[in-house]
């Protein structure tokens, strides 16, 4: 069903640069700002509906924020680019200097948000996770779906469904989901079976190292080896003792364990990016999951030993 979400905000001093665009979707609704504001500038929001914010620069040197109660200056501190704010959840702004901006809101019906979450949650851990509020200094890859967003709500050229993913995805992306459910232990190989020549498990892992840890489909895994997709799974498994997905995430930890060995100038911020996490938290929950530590505890072992 289409959905036309209700916020009330009050502003001073921030005006509009074009006009807003919008598009009403099933249980959400996607809307696109492009503003500037003064010193000085501020407002006061709240939503009756849970709602996304991505701001598309950079706004922690220009705008300072709060939330809780609507006192303007209870709580000040630098705005984060990516927001998840539950329903009611006031939230105050003020410009610390002038300064032009873009941001996409997400303004969701509860039950559509729950629609997404629950599947893979279950109820309670959903409803647990909409009532959470989340604030990221980087969106990290979550910039790239905000703009593919934007690119449907300001110019639709897709049916409703794939904008609907896209936004799905921002939310499973940026939310608090609790922690990573614990992966099975590797499978063991089976008797007899068939197994990957060393070759071909070369070619897989200098395959999966130039996509510079990017997660493949098991097709393009496959495609690299010169088997089908249902053979591929059975061999791998017998070759390794791992599905593909944790084969991977296996040697996207090893990666990450190189730049932080490697250098100091590489952030948890910086190797999440790079390696494709969502942000610098999903980096730490799965490393912990695979090492049994966080990547900072591991980087200074390393720097101690």
């Amino acid at each position: 069903m289409a959905f036309l979400h209700s916020v009330i905000a009050h502003t001073e001093g921030i005006r509009r640069r074009t006009p807003v665009r919008w598009r009403s979707l099933d249980g959400m609704m996607g809307t696109y700002w492009q503003a500037a504001a003064g010193k000085g500038a501020g407002g006061h929001y709240v939503s009756g509906d849970p709602r996304i914010m991505i701001f598309f620069e950079e706004i922690a040197r220009s705008i300072v924020m709060s939330t809780g109660a609507l006192r303007p200056e209870a709580g000040l501190r630098p705005m984060a680019r990516a927001l998840y704010l539950p329903a009611g959840q006031p939230m105050q702004t003020r410009f610390t200097a002038a300064h032009e901006f873009s941001h996409l809101d997400i303004h969701l019906h509860r039950d559509r948000l729950l629609r997404i979450l629950e599947p893979s949650l279950g109820r309670s851990a959903a409803l647990a996770a909409i009532a959470r509020p989340v604030e990221l200094a980087d969106p990290g890859m979550l910039t790239g779906l905000a703009e593919m967003l934007v690119a449907q709500v300001t110019a639709p050229s897709k049916h409703d469904l794939f904008a609907e993913t896209i936004a799905a995805g921002i939310v499973s992306g940026l939310l608090d989901l609790g922690p990573m459910a614990p992966q099975a232990p590797p499978a063991p190989p089976e008797p007899g079976g068939a197994r990957l020549t060393a070759a071909q498990l070369r070619r897989l892992r200098d395959g999966f190292d130039a996509a510079g840890g990017r997660r493949l489909a098991v097709a393009e895994l496959a495609a690299m080896v010169g088997l089908s997709e249902s053979w591929f799974g059975h061999v791998f498994r017998n070759s390794t003792g791992m599905t593909p997905l944790q084969w991977q995430t296996r040697r996207r930890v090893d990666m990450a364990c190189g730049l932080l060995a490697g250098s100091d100038r590489h952030s948890l911020t910086d190797i999440a990016a790079r390696l494709g996490f969502a942000d610098q938290a999903h980096l730490t929950r799965t490393f912990r999951q695979v090492t049994g530590e966080t990547p900072a505890a591991w980087r200074r072992a390393q720097r101690a030993g």
